[in-house]
C-alpha cells in the first residue's frame, strides 16, 4: 500500500489549490484532475471508485503498458485528493494463450511446446519463477512501489480457475446472439459474422492437453458446454461451475469484468479506442448484457524510444522496460516524464544527449514549484505545480531536493571516478534529508555516462601514468599552466581562472582554442572536454599537479 503521508499531503495541497480562483483551476486543471472531475460529474458520489487496468503478460512489460498504469495512478491520485475512497485494480490476464515466443526469450525450442497453452502454465525459461507468466507479474509488481505506485493485482487465471465468472459465461452464452449483433454493429458486411453461423463468447483449453485447439460442439442452456480438442482428440462436456480451463473472449470478457468490478474508470490505447474498435464493441456488451454502463475512458497513445521506429511489442520482444527507463531516469522524473504530457499525445523516450534537456525541464518546474523560480503567472504556477506535485513518488518532500544539472553531475562523477560519495562530499551544502535523492540521480547520470552517452561526451582522468607527446610551444604552455596557473588555484576564481590560461595562451604565441585542445589532451586524451577552467576547478589541484608533473 502506498505510504500514508503521501494521499494526506496530498489532500492538503488540494485544499490549498481549492483556494484558487475557479478561473486558474478550470483553465489550468491537470488532465488527471479534469478525468477525476469527469468520473465523479458522470457517477456521482460512490461509497468507492475502482479504476482499472491491465495486460497480458505475453512478454516483458514495456514502457507502453507502462503509461497505462501511471495514467491510470494520476487519476487515482487526483480522486483520492479530492478525499474519495478509491479501489487500484491491476488485471493479469494470464489465462490468455501463449501464442508466440518472443525473440528475447532463452530457450525457444523448449517453449515452442507449449504454444496454445495458458500463458500461466508456460515454464518460466529463466527458471526463476513458477510460471512464464509469473516471471513477467513478478519483474512488475517490483518494481512499480519504485516509482509509487501500488495496485491490487487480479490474477484472472485464479479467478476463472476459482469459477468467480461462472455466472458471467452463463450469461453470455444465454445472449451470445445479441452480443454477436453487438461485435456486428460496427462491421461492414465483410467482416460481419455471418447470420447462420453459430458464435460462441467462450473459448475452452482442452482438459486433457491444455491446448486452446478446441471447438465447441453444443451448450445445453445453463452451465453445461460440450467440446472437442482438434489435437488430442478429447471430447467432454464441462460444468461452467467446476471445469477449470473455459473463459470468455477479451471482447466479452472485458465488459464483464467491467461489471463483475463495478469499475468507473479505465483507460484503453488508441487502437482499442478507434471508432468502433473494441471499446466500443465492449461499452455496447457492457450495457446490454451485464447491464453496466462503461467506465469513463480516454485513450492514450503509443510511447516510441528516439531512434527505434515503430510500436514497442511484448510478442516480439524488442522493448525497453521501466527498469531500463529507471536506470536513467530518476523515479520522479520518469513520473514527469508522464504527468507532463497529456496521455493523448505521442512521445518518444531519449536516452541520448536529450536527457540532459529532460534533466533541466524536470529541475525547472521544480525550481518553480518550490518558488525558487518564478512562474509566468499565477496559472503557469498552479499547472506546473501540479505536474511537479503528481509526478513525487510518495509525495511531496519536506524540503526542496539539492539540484545539480546533469551535465556538471556527469563531469563531476567522471572526474571521480564514479566514486559518487566523493561527489557529494565535494557538495559541501548537501543536507542530510537531500543525500537519497541526490545519491539516486548520481546513479543514474553514471549509468548514462557509461552506457549511453556519446562517446565524445565520455572521458576519464590521465592517472594511470600516461601522457600526451608535446614539444614547442605546446609542451611550453603546458608547463606554464602546471608551474604559474595551478599554484594559484585555492586563490583564482573561475572567471579569474579563465583569464590566466587565456593570457598562457597569448605568452606561448597559441590561440587560446589550440590550447585548450592541448590542456585537454594533457588531462584526459581528447581534444576536447567540458569547459575548461570548471574543468580545473573540479579536478582541483592536487591531481592537477600529479597528472602535469609528467611534463
Amino acid at each position: 500500500m502506498p505510504p500514508k503521508q503521501q494521499v494526506g499531503r496530498s489532500t492538503r495541497l488540494w485544499a490549498a489549490m481549492s483556494n484558487e480562483t475557479s478561473q486558474t483551476r478550470s483553465v489550468f486543471s491537470h488532465w488527471a484532475d479534469q478525468t477525476a472531475d469527469k468520473i465523479i460529474r458522470e457517477r456521482g458520489d460512490l461509497d468507492v471508485y475502482t479504476c482499472a487496468s491491465g495486460i497480458t503478460p505475453s512478454g516483458t512489460v514495456h514502457i507502453g503498458n507502462f503509461r497505462e498504469i501511471i495514467s491510470v495512478d494520476l487519476v487515482v491520485r487526483a480522486l483520492r485528493d479530492r478525499g474519495k475512497n478509491v479501489r487500484f485494480i491491476y488485471s493479469w490476464d494470464d489465462y490468455d494463450v501463449f501464442r508466440k515466443v518472443p525473440q528475447n526469450m532463452p530457450g525457444a525450442e523448449n517453449l515452442n511446446q507449449y504454444l496454445r497453452f495458458p500463458i500461466t502454465l508456460v515454464p518460466d525459461p529463466f527458471k526463476r519463477d513458477s510460471s512464464y507468466a509469473r516471471h513477467h507479474e513478478v519483474d512488475v509488481e517490483s518494481i512499480l512501489p519504485e516509482v509509487g505506485i501500488y495496485p491490487e493485482y487480479l490474477y484472472q487465471a485464479e479467478r476463472y480457475r476459482a469459477h468467480l465468472y461462472a455466472e458471467g459465461m452463463k450469461k453470455a452464452l444465454q445472449q451470445r446472439e445479441q452480443i454477436k449483433n453487438c461485435l456486428n454493429r460496427y462491421r461492414d458486411d465483410q467482416h460481419k459474422i455471418p447470420a447462420d453461423e453459430e458464435y460462441w463468447p467462450v473459448a475452452v483449453f482442452c482438459a486433457k492437453c491444455n491446448r486452446d485447439t478446441t471447438e465447441i460442439d453444443g451448450y445445453d442452456g445453463e452451465y453445461g458446454v460440450s467440446y472437442h480438442c482438434t489435437s488430442c482428440g478429447n471430447h467432454e462436456k464441462a460444468d461452467l461451475r467446476t471445469a477449470e480451463g473455459i473463459k470468455l473472449g477479451w471482447r466479452v470478457d472485458w465488459p464483464m469484468r467491467w461489471e463483475h468490478e463495478h469499475v468507473v474508470f479505465e483507460p484503453a490505447g488508441k487502437d482499442h479506442h478507434s471508432q468502433g474498435g473494441s471499446f466500443d464493441t465492449a461499452r455496447l456488451v457492457a450495457s446490454e448484457i451485464y447491464n453496466w454502463q462503461a467506465p469513463v475512458s480516454f485513450r492514450y497513445d503509443f510511447i516510441g524510444i528516439k531512434g527505434t521506429p515503430g510500436k514497442m511489442s511484448s510478442s516480439k520482444g524488442d522493448v525497453i522496460s521501466l527498469r531500463d527507463v529507471l536506470n536513467v531516469y530518476q523515479p520522479e522524473i520518469a513520473r514527469y516524464l508522464f504527468a507532463g504530457t497529456r496521455p493523448n499525445t505521442e512521445f518518444s523516450i531519449s536516452f541520448d544527449l536529450d536527457v540532459l534537456k529532460t534533466y533541466e525541464d524536470y529541475d525547472k518546474t521544480e525550481r518553480i514549484a518550490w518558488g525558487v523560480d518564478k512562474a509566468k503567472n499565477e496559472q503557469v504556477f498552479a499547472k506546473e505545480r501540479r505536474i511537479y506535485e503528481l509526478s513525487q513518488v510518495n509525495g511531496m518532500p519536506e524540503i526542496m531536493p539539492y539540484q545539480v544539472p546533469l551535465r556538471h553531475l556527469c563531469n563531476l562523477l567522471q572526474t571521480n571516478s564514479g566514486d559518487i560519495d566523493a561527489v557529494i562530499a565535494g557538495l559541501n551544502d548537501v543536507k542530510p534529508e537531500q543525500e537519497e535523492r541526490l545519491r539516486q540521480r548520481c546513479k543514474c547520470a553514471w549509468f548514462w555516462i557509461t552506457e549511453c552517452a556519446p562517446d565524445d561526451f565520455r572521458f576519464s582522468l590521465r592517472l594511470d601514468g600516461s601522457k600526451a607527446l608535446f614539444e614547442g610551444s605546446s609542451l611550453e604552455a603546458i608547463r606554464k599552466i602546471r608551474d604559474s596557473v595551478v599554484p594559484q588555484m585555492d586563490v583564482l576564481d573561475e572567471k579569474s581562472l579563465s583569464e590566466e590560461i587565456y593570457a598562457v595562451a597569448e605568452s606561448c604565441g597559441l590561440e587560446p582554442k589550440n590550447l585548450f585542445t592541448v590542456v585537454y589532451q594533457a588531462l584526459i586524451g581528447k581534444n576536447q572536454g567540458p569547459r575548461l577552467a570548471s574543468f580545473m576547478k573540479i579536478i582541483g589541484k592536487k591531481r592537477l599537479e600529479q597528472i602535469l608533473s609528467l611534463y
